[in-house]
């Protein structure tokens, strides 16, 4: 079975999706603290939408890590 590029640039590069997860993370808080100010929750929405996609981006890719790293371990899916 070959494997795709994308899942192997996916695997070897974790810290990847650590970064969008911090990135995520950050932008949720800094968007849900934007919404107690009324001229400010604008602005609050759109951090709060790309934090939530940033931390939503982040799980899948750790999820895709950890199932590229059993692969390559020859460990049983589940």
């Amino acid at each position: 079975m070959r494997r795709s590029r994308a899942r192997g640039f996916l695997a070897d590069f974790p810290w990847i999706h650590l970064g969008i997860g911090i990135f995520g993370n950050l932008a949720f808080v800094v968007g849900s603290v934007l919404f107690l100010y009324a001229d400010l929750q604008r602005a609050g929405v759109w951090l709060f939408i790309a934090g939530s996609s940033g931390m939503l981006v982040g799980s899948f890719g750790e999820v895709l890590v950890r199932v590229e790293n059993r692969v390559r371990a020859g460990e049983p899916q589940r």
